[in-house]
């Protein structure tokens, strides 16, 4: 397990779009909810409040801080990482806002919306074989990474400490905060796990009986963008620590796309797919208790999944 440290970070007192990453709300799930014990609470933390529309604004502008701060990032170089599509679209706004070039690998079968907002961002873009997903684009960006260190600063979201710490110093203490300590269940999807791993590392810290909740979609091949089955991936993030979840809940593509359309329809909360096998987790989790108070994790919102007809119908 990595030791908890601190991370330089950038100086924002100056960068009003950058200081306004983190301290997002907390909205109580109260119709979805029905049914549960009246002792059980489940509220989500909207992460589409960050500046880019995603969780992924903490994580990129810890990075990007700690590159500057280190020395790594200069200006001689280029940011490059690889990306499903919303880490892409924190770094191109932070990068834009910045100065900084940036090259991106993202799988081709994007959504034509994440497509379309990096280029409107002005980020290079290299558009991986589809087959290969995730870990075909990071297989691009290794293999330029190692044939031109003098040209780029490979970001490497999925092994880079800064990510996790992003969660650990913001979204972790931000839900101990916002619930007044109350909170018992923590809820997170898992990518590269760095929001499981840094919150979850703060909350177990602050209070060890609270259980941390691992959310993976219970098929090696999904249609959950963001998401990974740990176990069936080729390339395991050097973040993650399997032993370092409580428990897990694996959950059902279509069961999940339900719960998006439940979410917007019932709760007003027009979310991603990633979002919505979370809360549905969440709500797994809070229907066996007797009391208690989840939190859950909600990504980013649905704006750049509405080329998907069938999530919608």
């Amino acid at each position: 397990m990595q030791k908890t440290t601190s991370y330089p970070k950038l100086n924002i007192a100056a960068q009003s779009l950058l200081a306004q990453v983190g301290n997002t709300p907390l909205i109580e799930l109260r119709k979805v909810t029905s049914g549960l014990s009246e002792n059980v609470r489940v509220f989500a933390k909207a992460e589409w409040f960050n500046p880019s529309g995603s969780f992924k604004d903490r994580v990129a502008l810890s990075i990007i801080s700690a590159g500057l701060e280190s020395g790594e990032l200069t200006p001689e170089k280029r940011l490059l990482d690889s990306t499903s599509g919303n880490m892409g679209i924190a770094y191109a706004t932070f990068c834009a806002a910045l100065g900084i070039p940036l090259t991106l690998a993202m799988p081709a079968n994007a959504t034509p919306e994440r497509i379309a907002i990096l280029r409107a961002l002005n980020a290079e873009l290299i558009l991986s074989e589809p087959s290969g997903g995730s870990s075909g684009a990071m297989q691009v960006v290794r293999a330029l990474a190692a044939a031109h260190p003098e040209k780029y600063f490979y970001a490497n979201q999925y092994d880079n400490s800064a990510n996790w710490l992003a969660h650990y110093h913001g979204t972790g203490a931000e839900i101990y905060a916002q619930t007044e300590q109350r909170v018992t269940h923590f809820v997170a999807g898992m990518g590269t796990s760095g929001t499981l791993m840094g919150a979850g590392r703060y909350l177990r810290e602050a209070n060890p009986a609270i259980e941390i909740i691992a959310v993976q979609p219970k098929e090696s091949k999904h249609d959950l963008p963001g998401l990974k089955h740990m176990r069936s991936v080729s390339l395991v993030p050097g973040i993650y620590d399997e032993s370092f979840p409580d428990d897990f809940v694996n959950v059902e593509t279509d069961a999940a796309r339900g719960m998006v359309r439940r979410l917007a329809r019932d709760e007003g909360l027009f979310v991603g797919p990633s979002a919505g096998a979370a809360a549905l987790a969440a709500l797994r989790v809070a229907q066996d208790l007797e009391a208690g108070t989840v939190v859950v994790v909600l990504p980013d919102a649905g704006v750049k999944y509405l080329s998907d007809a069938a999530l919608w119908r």
